[in-house]
Protein backbone atom coordinates (compact mmCIF):
# COMPACT_ATOMS: atom_id res chain seq x y z
CA UNK A 1 0.00 0.00 0.00
CA UNK A 2 1.93 3.13 -1.01
CA UNK A 3 1.50 6.06 1.25
CA UNK A 4 1.95 10.15 0.88
CA UNK A 5 2.21 13.04 3.25
CA UNK A 6 -1.34 14.61 1.95
CA UNK A 7 -3.79 13.39 -0.54
CA UNK A 8 -5.70 16.15 -2.13
CA UNK A 9 -9.11 15.27 -3.33
CA UNK A 10 -10.11 17.57 -5.97
CA UNK A 11 -8.35 20.12 -8.49
CA UNK A 12 -10.04 23.14 -8.63
CA UNK A 13 -9.10 26.60 -6.93
CA UNK A 14 -9.06 24.82 -3.54
CA UNK A 15 -7.35 21.91 -4.42
CA UNK A 16 -4.70 23.59 -6.13
CA UNK A 17 -4.28 25.82 -3.57
CA UNK A 18 -4.33 23.20 -1.05
CA UNK A 19 -1.59 21.51 -2.85
CA UNK A 20 0.59 25.11 -3.20
CA UNK A 21 0.46 25.89 0.53
CA UNK A 22 1.17 22.06 1.65
CA UNK A 23 3.30 21.22 -1.18
CA UNK A 24 5.45 24.40 -0.29
CA UNK A 25 5.99 22.87 3.70
CA UNK A 26 8.16 20.32 1.89
CA UNK A 27 5.23 17.80 2.18
CA UNK A 28 4.74 14.86 -0.64
CA UNK A 29 1.04 15.62 -1.81
CA UNK A 30 -0.64 13.88 -3.85
CA UNK A 31 -3.36 15.52 -6.21
CA UNK A 32 -6.12 13.42 -7.69
CA UNK A 33 -9.42 14.88 -9.55
CA UNK A 34 -11.82 12.63 -11.51
CA UNK A 35 -11.84 15.22 -14.09
CA UNK A 36 -9.01 14.92 -17.21
CA UNK A 37 -9.59 18.34 -18.28
CA UNK A 38 -9.58 21.58 -16.60
CA UNK A 39 -13.47 23.06 -15.94
CA UNK A 40 -14.98 25.84 -18.46
CA UNK A 41 -17.47 26.74 -15.80
CA UNK A 42 -18.63 30.48 -15.46
CA UNK A 43 -17.21 30.87 -11.57
CA UNK A 44 -14.07 32.19 -9.55
CA UNK A 45 -13.04 34.96 -12.00
CA UNK A 46 -12.71 37.75 -9.66
CA UNK A 47 -10.09 37.61 -7.02
CA UNK A 48 -9.54 39.99 -3.96
CA UNK A 49 -6.46 41.54 -2.22
CA UNK A 50 -6.06 39.24 0.54
CA UNK A 51 -6.07 36.06 -2.24
CA UNK A 52 -3.63 38.07 -4.16
CA UNK A 53 -1.22 38.23 -1.41
CA UNK A 54 -0.83 34.95 -1.21
CA UNK A 55 -0.94 34.27 -4.82
CA UNK A 56 2.31 36.97 -4.96
CA UNK A 57 3.91 34.77 -2.22
CA UNK A 58 3.48 31.70 -4.01
CA UNK A 59 4.51 33.15 -7.42
CA UNK A 60 1.06 32.68 -8.61
CA UNK A 61 0.40 36.37 -9.27
CA UNK A 62 3.13 36.95 -11.96
CA UNK A 63 1.54 34.35 -13.73
CA UNK A 64 -1.78 35.65 -14.03
CA UNK A 65 -0.32 39.02 -15.09
CA UNK A 66 1.25 36.96 -17.91
CA UNK A 67 -2.37 35.66 -19.06
CA UNK A 68 -3.37 38.92 -19.30
CA UNK A 69 -5.51 39.46 -16.76
CA UNK A 70 -7.30 42.70 -15.47
CA UNK A 71 -6.83 45.12 -12.70
CA UNK A 72 -10.23 46.71 -11.78
CA UNK A 73 -10.35 49.34 -9.36
CA UNK A 74 -13.92 49.54 -7.39
CA UNK A 75 -16.94 47.43 -6.82
CA UNK A 76 -19.41 49.84 -7.57
CA UNK A 77 -23.58 49.35 -6.85
CA UNK A 78 -25.74 51.52 -9.24
CA UNK A 79 -28.95 51.83 -9.86
CA UNK A 80 -30.82 51.45 -13.56
CA UNK A 81 -30.08 55.00 -14.32
CA UNK A 82 -26.26 54.08 -14.03
CA UNK A 83 -26.28 56.48 -10.84
CA UNK A 84 -23.49 55.48 -8.30
CA UNK A 85 -25.41 54.13 -4.66
CA UNK A 86 -22.43 52.70 -3.25
CA UNK A 87 -18.59 52.53 -4.66
CA UNK A 88 -15.81 50.72 -2.73
CA UNK A 89 -12.51 52.40 -3.70
CA UNK A 90 -10.19 49.61 -3.47
CA UNK A 91 -7.05 52.17 -4.15
CA UNK A 92 -7.98 53.02 -0.41
CA UNK A 93 -7.17 49.71 1.23
CA UNK A 94 -3.66 49.34 2.62
CA UNK A 95 -1.03 47.04 0.99
CA UNK A 96 0.43 46.30 -2.56
CA UNK A 97 -2.44 44.23 -4.02
CA UNK A 98 -5.31 47.33 -3.18
CA UNK A 99 -6.99 45.94 -6.52
CA UNK A 100 -9.32 43.31 -7.78
CA UNK A 101 -8.11 40.92 -10.66
CA UNK A 102 -9.91 39.64 -12.57
CA UNK A 103 -9.17 36.53 -15.17
CA UNK A 104 -10.85 33.47 -16.74
CA UNK A 105 -11.92 30.96 -13.93
CA UNK A 106 -9.58 28.36 -16.59
CA UNK A 107 -6.86 30.77 -16.51
CA UNK A 108 -6.74 31.07 -12.58
CA UNK A 109 -6.43 27.04 -12.46
CA UNK A 110 -3.92 27.02 -15.06
CA UNK A 111 -2.08 29.67 -12.87
CA UNK A 112 -2.04 27.61 -10.04
CA UNK A 113 -1.40 23.93 -11.76
CA UNK A 114 1.38 25.92 -13.67
CA UNK A 115 3.67 26.76 -10.23
CA UNK A 116 2.50 23.76 -8.29
CA UNK A 117 5.77 22.93 -6.01
CA UNK A 118 8.32 19.55 -6.98
CA UNK A 119 6.69 17.68 -4.03
CA UNK A 120 2.80 17.95 -5.66
CA UNK A 121 2.33 15.00 -7.88
CA UNK A 122 -1.00 15.92 -10.10
CA UNK A 123 -3.41 12.67 -11.26
CA UNK A 124 -6.29 13.56 -13.58
CA UNK A 125 -8.93 10.64 -14.10
CA UNK A 126 -8.83 9.17 -10.46
CA UNK A 127 -11.93 8.57 -8.62
CA UNK A 128 -11.76 9.15 -4.67
CA UNK A 129 -14.37 5.96 -3.91
CA UNK A 130 -13.89 6.73 0.04
CA UNK A 131 -11.46 7.39 2.96
CA UNK A 132 -9.58 4.89 4.52
CA UNK A 133 -9.88 4.42 8.17
CA UNK A 134 -8.13 2.98 11.44
CA UNK A 135 -9.73 0.99 14.36
CA UNK A 136 -10.40 4.32 15.81
CA UNK A 137 -11.76 6.00 13.12
CA UNK A 138 -9.24 8.21 12.04
CA UNK A 139 -8.88 8.76 8.30
CA UNK A 140 -5.86 7.48 7.06
CA UNK A 141 -5.48 7.84 3.68
CA UNK A 142 -8.26 6.99 0.26
CA UNK A 143 -9.44 4.28 -1.81
CA UNK A 144 -8.88 5.73 -5.70
CA UNK A 145 -10.24 4.04 -8.67
CA UNK A 146 -8.48 4.54 -12.44
CA UNK A 147 -9.53 2.40 -15.25
CA UNK A 148 -11.18 0.15 -13.28
CA UNK A 149 -8.60 -0.66 -10.79
CA UNK A 150 -8.95 0.16 -7.24
CA UNK A 151 -5.67 1.43 -4.91
CA UNK A 152 -5.33 2.13 -1.83
CA UNK A 153 -3.61 5.20 -0.81
CA UNK A 154 -2.51 6.19 2.64
CA UNK A 155 -1.74 9.53 3.74
CA UNK A 156 -1.01 11.59 7.22
CA UNK A 157 -3.38 14.22 6.38
CA UNK A 158 -6.59 14.25 3.67
CA UNK A 159 -7.59 17.61 2.25
CA UNK A 160 -11.08 17.15 0.64
CA UNK A 161 -11.66 19.63 -2.17
CA UNK A 162 -14.18 17.91 -4.22
CA UNK A 163 -16.71 20.73 -4.10
CA UNK A 164 -19.98 20.88 -2.35
CA UNK A 165 -21.25 17.45 -2.83
CA UNK A 166 -18.32 16.56 -1.29
CA UNK A 167 -18.25 12.72 -0.73
CA UNK A 168 -15.65 12.36 2.55
CA UNK A 169 -17.84 15.29 4.22
CA UNK A 170 -20.35 13.24 4.03
CA UNK A 171 -18.65 10.33 4.54
CA UNK A 172 -17.25 12.08 7.93
CA UNK A 173 -20.58 12.88 8.90
CA UNK A 174 -19.57 16.47 8.78
CA UNK A 175 -23.19 17.94 8.73
CA UNK A 176 -24.40 21.58 7.11
CA UNK A 177 -27.55 22.55 6.44
CA UNK A 178 -27.91 24.08 2.59
CA UNK A 179 -30.03 26.59 1.63
CA UNK A 180 -31.14 27.46 -1.79
CA UNK A 181 -31.81 31.06 -2.75
CA UNK A 182 -35.24 31.57 -4.73
CA UNK A 183 -33.52 32.92 -7.67
CA UNK A 184 -30.45 31.43 -10.55
CA UNK A 185 -27.95 33.66 -12.21
CA UNK A 186 -27.49 33.44 -15.93
CA UNK A 187 -24.08 33.94 -16.82
CA UNK A 188 -23.08 35.30 -20.41
CA UNK A 189 -19.74 35.85 -21.59
CA UNK A 190 -20.07 39.15 -24.16
CA UNK A 191 -17.65 39.71 -26.99
CA UNK A 192 -16.66 43.76 -26.28
CA UNK A 193 -16.99 45.83 -29.81
CA UNK A 194 -14.81 48.08 -27.93
CA UNK A 195 -13.23 47.07 -24.48
CA UNK A 196 -12.83 51.15 -23.43
CA UNK A 197 -16.79 51.69 -23.42
CA UNK A 198 -16.87 49.38 -19.89
CA UNK A 199 -15.52 50.86 -17.18
CA UNK A 200 -12.50 48.97 -15.43
CA UNK A 201 -15.34 48.12 -12.57
CA UNK A 202 -16.94 45.54 -10.88
CA UNK A 203 -20.64 46.52 -11.09
CA UNK A 204 -23.62 45.82 -9.49
CA UNK A 205 -26.47 47.35 -10.97
CA UNK A 206 -29.64 47.32 -8.93
CA UNK A 207 -32.92 46.58 -11.11
CA UNK A 208 -36.75 45.96 -10.40
CA UNK A 209 -35.98 42.26 -11.19
CA UNK A 210 -32.82 42.02 -9.40
CA UNK A 211 -29.65 41.77 -9.79
CA UNK A 212 -27.41 42.58 -12.64
CA UNK A 213 -23.26 42.15 -11.92
CA UNK A 214 -21.01 43.34 -15.05
CA UNK A 215 -16.97 43.19 -14.97
CA UNK A 216 -14.51 42.87 -17.64
CA UNK A 217 -12.52 40.21 -18.99
CA UNK A 218 -9.28 39.69 -20.88
CA UNK A 219 -10.04 39.32 -24.68
CA UNK A 220 -12.02 42.22 -24.96
CA UNK A 221 -15.01 40.39 -23.04
CA UNK A 222 -17.33 40.92 -20.65
CA UNK A 223 -19.18 38.99 -17.53
CA UNK A 224 -22.96 39.60 -16.96
CA UNK A 225 -24.72 37.79 -14.10
CA UNK A 226 -28.33 38.22 -14.51
CA UNK A 227 -30.75 37.13 -11.55
CA UNK A 228 -33.94 35.36 -12.73
CA UNK A 229 -36.40 33.08 -11.76
CA UNK A 230 -36.02 29.31 -11.71
CA UNK A 231 -37.46 27.98 -14.88
CA UNK A 232 -37.28 31.92 -16.57
CA UNK A 233 -35.59 30.98 -19.78
CA UNK A 234 -37.04 26.96 -19.88
CA UNK A 235 -38.10 26.30 -23.23
CA UNK A 236 -37.40 29.73 -24.88
CA UNK A 237 -36.79 29.61 -28.78
CA UNK A 238 -34.39 31.82 -30.05
CA UNK A 239 -36.94 34.52 -31.02
CA UNK A 240 -37.95 34.46 -27.31
CA UNK A 241 -34.28 34.66 -25.74
CA UNK A 242 -34.08 37.71 -28.05
CA UNK A 243 -37.06 39.17 -26.73
CA UNK A 244 -35.53 38.70 -23.69
CA UNK A 245 -32.58 40.31 -24.08
CA UNK A 246 -34.09 43.62 -25.45
CA UNK A 247 -35.93 43.30 -22.01
CA UNK A 248 -32.86 43.52 -20.64
CA UNK A 249 -31.97 46.45 -22.20
CA UNK A 250 -34.91 48.09 -21.46
CA UNK A 251 -35.00 47.75 -18.36
CA UNK A 252 -31.71 48.38 -17.74
CA UNK A 253 -30.05 50.34 -20.67
CA UNK A 254 -26.44 50.43 -19.57
CA UNK A 255 -26.48 47.10 -21.11
CA UNK A 256 -26.92 48.82 -24.68
CA UNK A 257 -22.94 49.14 -24.71
CA UNK A 258 -22.88 45.33 -25.58
CA UNK A 259 -24.72 45.94 -29.01
CA UNK A 260 -25.16 42.81 -30.73
CA UNK A 261 -22.16 40.86 -28.48
CA UNK A 262 -25.13 40.76 -25.45
CA UNK A 263 -27.38 38.18 -28.08
CA UNK A 264 -24.80 36.58 -29.38
CA UNK A 265 -23.26 35.61 -25.85
CA UNK A 266 -26.97 33.15 -25.69
CA UNK A 267 -25.43 30.20 -27.46
CA UNK A 268 -22.87 30.00 -24.68
CA UNK A 269 -25.42 30.96 -21.79
CA UNK A 270 -24.69 29.27 -18.75
CA UNK A 271 -27.47 28.90 -16.13
CA UNK A 272 -26.33 28.44 -11.86
CA UNK A 273 -28.05 27.16 -9.22
CA UNK A 274 -27.36 29.82 -5.79
CA UNK A 275 -27.19 28.66 -2.47
CA UNK A 276 -25.41 28.56 0.72
CA UNK A 277 -23.80 26.43 3.32
CA UNK A 278 -21.30 26.02 5.73
CA UNK A 279 -20.10 22.38 6.93
CA UNK A 280 -20.30 22.25 10.90
CA UNK A 281 -16.84 21.07 11.71
CA UNK A 282 -14.03 21.94 9.22
CA UNK A 283 -11.73 19.05 10.46
CA UNK A 284 -12.18 15.82 11.79
CA UNK A 285 -9.42 13.52 12.79
CA UNK A 286 -7.16 12.91 9.46
CA UNK A 287 -9.19 15.32 7.39
CA UNK A 288 -9.96 18.65 6.52
CA UNK A 289 -12.23 20.99 4.65
CA UNK A 290 -11.42 23.10 1.61
CA UNK A 291 -13.29 25.62 -0.51
CA UNK A 292 -16.39 23.99 -1.70
CA UNK A 293 -16.45 20.66 0.51
CA UNK A 294 -16.80 23.35 3.80
CA UNK A 295 -19.01 26.31 2.48
CA UNK A 296 -20.85 28.02 0.10
CA UNK A 297 -21.43 32.21 -0.75
CA UNK A 298 -23.68 33.79 -3.04
CA UNK A 299 -21.26 35.16 -5.79
CA UNK A 300 -22.57 38.66 -5.65
CA UNK A 301 -19.47 39.80 -3.04
CA UNK A 302 -16.71 37.40 -5.29
CA UNK A 303 -15.83 35.65 -1.78
CA UNK A 304 -15.76 31.98 -2.83
CA UNK A 305 -12.92 31.31 -4.61
CA UNK A 306 -11.16 33.68 -2.08
CA UNK A 307 -11.95 31.98 0.84
CA UNK A 308 -10.88 28.63 -0.82
CA UNK A 309 -7.03 30.21 -1.42
CA UNK A 310 -7.43 31.56 2.53
CA UNK A 311 -8.59 28.13 3.42
CA UNK A 312 -5.35 26.53 2.11
CA UNK A 313 -3.28 29.48 3.28
CA UNK A 314 -4.75 28.97 6.75
CA UNK A 315 -4.44 24.90 7.08
CA UNK A 316 -1.20 25.56 6.35
CA UNK A 317 -0.36 27.94 8.72
CA UNK A 318 -1.88 25.52 11.30
CA UNK A 319 0.66 22.85 10.48
CA UNK A 320 3.76 25.05 10.66
CA UNK A 321 6.91 24.42 9.25
CA UNK A 322 7.50 21.37 11.06
CA UNK A 323 5.37 19.31 9.03
CA UNK A 324 7.24 17.08 7.97
CA UNK A 325 7.70 15.88 11.68
CA UNK A 326 4.24 15.61 12.81
CA UNK A 327 2.78 12.27 14.33
CA UNK A 328 -0.94 11.54 13.46
CA UNK A 329 -1.40 13.53 17.12
CA UNK A 330 0.35 16.56 15.91
CA UNK A 331 -1.61 16.34 12.42
CA UNK A 332 -5.18 16.28 14.31
CA UNK A 333 -4.33 19.20 16.87
CA UNK A 334 -3.28 21.16 14.19
CA UNK A 335 -6.73 20.13 12.29
CA UNK A 336 -8.17 21.11 15.47
CA UNK A 337 -6.68 24.71 15.50
CA UNK A 338 -7.51 24.61 11.73
CA UNK A 339 -11.76 24.56 12.72
CA UNK A 340 -11.06 27.04 15.33
CA UNK A 341 -9.40 29.95 13.57
CA UNK A 342 -10.97 29.27 10.35
CA UNK A 343 -14.19 28.33 11.00
CA UNK A 344 -15.20 32.14 12.95
CA UNK A 345 -14.17 34.04 9.61
CA UNK A 346 -15.87 31.73 7.19
CA UNK A 347 -19.67 32.75 9.20
CA UNK A 348 -18.76 35.78 9.04
CA UNK A 349 -17.60 36.06 5.31
CA UNK A 350 -20.83 33.67 4.77
CA UNK A 351 -22.90 36.23 6.54
CA UNK A 352 -21.76 39.31 4.57
CA UNK A 353 -21.93 37.77 1.17
CA UNK A 354 -25.63 36.63 2.28
CA UNK A 355 -25.93 40.71 3.61
CA UNK A 356 -24.84 41.77 0.03
CA UNK A 357 -26.74 39.61 -2.11
CA UNK A 358 -29.96 40.41 0.17
CA UNK A 359 -29.48 43.83 -0.85
CA UNK A 360 -29.56 43.60 -4.05
CA UNK A 361 -31.90 40.56 -4.88
CA UNK A 362 -34.53 40.18 -2.76
CA UNK A 363 -37.57 41.14 -4.85
CA UNK A 364 -40.08 41.45 -1.98
CA UNK A 365 -41.43 44.83 -1.19
CA UNK A 366 -39.74 44.85 2.60
CA UNK A 367 -36.16 43.62 0.71
CA UNK A 368 -36.12 46.54 -1.72
CA UNK A 369 -36.89 48.67 0.63
CA UNK A 370 -34.14 47.61 3.35
CA UNK A 371 -31.70 47.05 0.23
CA UNK A 372 -31.75 50.24 -1.18
CA UNK A 373 -31.76 52.11 1.95
CA UNK A 374 -28.18 50.25 3.54
CA UNK A 375 -26.95 50.95 0.30
CA UNK A 376 -27.72 54.32 0.29
CA UNK A 377 -27.00 55.11 3.98
CA UNK A 378 -23.96 52.60 3.53
CA UNK A 379 -22.39 55.05 0.71
CA UNK A 380 -23.12 57.96 2.34
CA UNK A 381 -20.80 56.67 5.59
CA UNK A 382 -17.55 56.72 5.02
CA UNK A 383 -16.31 54.52 7.66
CA UNK A 384 -19.21 51.72 7.46
CA UNK A 385 -18.10 51.93 3.59
CA UNK A 386 -14.20 51.75 3.98
CA UNK A 387 -15.23 48.56 7.22
CA UNK A 388 -16.82 46.53 4.69
CA UNK A 389 -14.61 47.32 1.78
CA UNK A 390 -12.01 46.18 4.48
CA UNK A 391 -13.79 43.19 5.09
CA UNK A 392 -14.61 42.45 1.46
CA UNK A 393 -11.12 42.61 0.87
CA UNK A 394 -10.10 39.50 2.93
CA UNK A 395 -7.26 41.88 4.29
CA UNK A 396 -8.93 41.95 7.95
CA UNK A 397 -12.14 40.82 10.17
CA UNK A 398 -13.82 44.15 11.07
CA UNK A 399 -17.18 42.78 12.44
CA UNK A 400 -20.16 44.99 12.30
CA UNK A 401 -22.01 45.86 15.23
CA UNK A 402 -26.24 46.07 15.82
CA UNK A 403 -25.93 49.48 16.00
CA UNK A 404 -23.82 49.80 13.04
CA UNK A 405 -26.63 47.56 11.28
CA UNK A 406 -29.20 50.39 12.37
CA UNK A 407 -26.56 53.03 10.56
CA UNK A 408 -26.81 50.98 7.62
CA UNK A 409 -30.32 50.97 7.25
CA UNK A 410 -30.78 54.67 8.61
CA UNK A 411 -32.80 54.06 12.00
CA UNK A 412 -30.33 55.92 13.67
CA UNK A 413 -27.85 58.74 13.04
CA UNK A 414 -23.86 57.79 13.10
CA UNK A 415 -21.85 60.13 15.38
CA UNK A 416 -18.57 58.35 14.04
CA UNK A 417 -19.47 58.09 9.88
CA UNK A 418 -16.50 60.20 9.28
CA UNK A 419 -13.61 59.00 11.97
CA UNK A 420 -10.86 56.28 9.96
CA UNK A 421 -10.97 53.61 10.17
CA UNK A 422 -8.20 51.92 12.46
CA UNK A 423 -6.70 49.78 9.32
CA UNK A 424 -7.01 52.90 6.94
CA UNK A 425 -3.91 54.37 6.36
CA UNK A 426 -3.30 58.25 7.43
CA UNK A 427 -4.10 61.10 4.55
CA UNK A 428 -0.77 62.33 4.05
CA UNK A 429 -1.73 62.71 0.21
CA UNK A 430 -4.57 63.16 -2.24
CA UNK A 431 -6.08 59.57 -3.72
CA UNK A 432 -4.46 59.38 -7.18
CA UNK A 433 -7.15 60.87 -9.58
CA UNK A 434 -9.08 58.21 -11.29
CA UNK A 435 -9.74 57.95 -14.71
CA UNK A 436 -12.32 55.40 -16.28
CA UNK A 437 -13.55 54.99 -19.33
CA UNK A 438 -17.16 57.21 -20.28
CA UNK A 439 -20.40 55.69 -18.96
CA UNK A 440 -22.85 54.73 -21.07
CA UNK A 441 -25.64 56.78 -18.94
CA UNK A 442 -25.72 59.82 -17.68
CA UNK A 443 -26.83 60.47 -14.12
CA UNK A 444 -30.17 61.72 -15.58
CA UNK A 445 -33.08 59.26 -15.50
Amino acid sequence: MPGTDVVVCGAGVAGLAAAHALGTLGLQVVLVDKQTTLTTAAKGEVLQPGALEILRDWGVLARLSEHGALRLSRLVARDRFGRTRMALDYDRLPGATNWLLAQDHQLILRSLAEGLPATVQPRRGVLVERAGRDDTGRVTGVVLRAGGVEEQLDARLVVAADGVSSRLRRAAGTSGERTDYPHRLVALDIPLADADDLAPDFTAYVTERGLRLCYPLPGDRARLYVQTGPDELRGLDQAALLNWTDRLVDELPALAVFGSGLAASLATRQTLPVSRFIASRLATPGLALVGESGHVVHPMAAQGMNSAIVDAHQLASCLGAAARDLGPAEVDTALARYHDTRRPDLVHIGQTSHNAARMLTDLSWLGRTLGRRALHHTGANPRLRDTVMHNMSGLGMHRLTPLDRLHQIGVLPDPRAGRTPDWAPPPTQPPTPRTESPQPLTDKP
